[in-house]
């Protein structure tokens, strides 16, 4: 398997190592299976001790890793989480998704996805009328100035009866 990129969604976890297993060739055209690291300690969330980046998704492609991800058999994620903060740590929905080797050596995948100079882009295609979304706005703007020029003065309390509370009502802390 030639590996173009690998996703999936953080769950709490603070670096991750990414492990290969490739066939590589040996001398009197043997091959034989060796592990190697395709990824070291990437960092996925800043701080292990806070939640930033703790449930994010994440993209990993073939340019980030340290060698050519091609003739993988196995594939090993190595997690680590050094804050005693989180019991649990994982990954999830994790994808592995294989480029065509001969297809993305003769083109791009972006390549693909341009757009003909003959064919104009319609950027507009989808969105409401701009003379009904102003008209709705103004209507919005005038009804907002209404209702604070004619506020009341009167102080509207939720659970107060002329001035006092019931008792029942309250919260204590």
């Amino acid at each position: 398997m030639y590996i173009k990129k690998i996703t999936f969604k953080n769950y709490y976890t603070a670096f991750l190592t990414i492990r290969l297993q490739q066939r590589v060739s040996v001398a009197s055209e043997k091959t034989q299976l060796k592990w190697k690291t395709s990824l070291r300690n990437m960092c996925l969330m800043p701080s292990p001790h806070t939640e930033s980046g703790s449930q994010e998704y994440f993209s990993i492609y073939r340019h980030q890793m340290l060698f050519e991800p091609n003739d993988v058999i196995t594939m090993r994620l190595i997690l680590r989480q050094p804050s005693p903060v989180w019991l649990n740590f994982t990954l999830e929905d994790i994808k592995v998704y294989e480029c065509n080797h001969n297809k993305d050596k003769d083109q791009g995948p972006w390549l693909s996805k341009l757009t003909p100079l003959e064919q104009p882009l319609n950027l507009f295609e989808g969105l409401p009328d701009p003379d009904a979304v102003a008209s709705s706005m103004q209507q919005m703007w005038v009804l907002t100035e209404m209702v604070q020029n004619n506020s009341a003065t009167a102080r509207v309390g939720r659970f107060d009866v002329d001035g006092s509370y019931d008792v029942n009502m309250l919260s204590y802390i």
